[in-house]
């Protein structure tokens, strides 16, 4: 009787036999999708020699740009470091804070510079930076950020990057997480999120 009703109204199981087994891969492959959601926000390179290394703001929890970039001038990647400084810390520039850490870390003090500026945002602050690199006649640089913000970063400073100017990007770890293992951690998810918000706002000038 039931199959000769669903015979005679059309009806068809197969379509939710797709969806069900759409689910099952996708709960299947879940731990591997949400860490290429994580590691897609990373455009991280290989460091290469260049002009100067410039470490972008924020990251104070641990302070693992600044420290990125000091490595990258041991190395001899860059003959220094210039470091952001929006007025973020009572009115005084980021960096001038960045400093003292980075010499309390290790690092001789000749390895950084400071570059004051007023941005509230990346956009801002890539605008600040990329006039000041011209106006000390850069013709290549590594920029330094942790590695969630690296894709949102490389996007706008590509877009604003002045013709005959070189860039590349270096990432330093995320603090208190790893990036392909976001949802593991609060302070992962938080980052993830935000990020992400901010990545897919930014497409509609937002």
């Amino acid at each position: 009787m039931w199959s000769r009703l669903r015979r005679q109204s059309g009806f068809s199981y197969l379509p939710i036999l797709i969806v069900v087994a759409i689910f099952g891969v996708l709960w299947w492959q879940r731990t591997a999708i949400l860490a290429s959601a994580g590691t897609f926000l990373n455009v991280g390179e290989a460091p290469r020699k260049a002009d100067v290394i410039v470490v972008l703001a924020g990251g104070w929890e641990g302070g693992g740009r600044v420290l990125k970039a000091g490595e990258l001038v041991r190395a001899g990647y860059a003959p220094y470091a210039l470091m952001s400084g929006p007025r973020s810390f009572y009115n005084q520039p980021e960096c001038s804070a960045a400093l003292p850490f980075a010499v309390q870390s290790g690092f001789p003090a000749e390895y950084f510079q400071c570059a004051p500026n007023h941005a509230l945002n990346t956009e801002e602050e890539a605008s600040a930076l990329l006039a000041e690199l011209q106006r000390r006649k850069v013709k290549s640089f590594l920029v330094v950020s942790v590695d969630s913000h690296l894709r949102r970063a490389s996007a706008i400073f590509r877009r604003k990057l002045p013709e005959g100017m070189e860039i590349h990007f270096v990432s330093s770890e995320s603090p208190g997480f790893r990036l392909a293992e976001w949802w593991k951690t609060r302070e992962g998810r938080k980052a993830f999120f935000l990020e992400w918000t901010k990545l897919i706002s930014s497409q509609f000038g937002v």
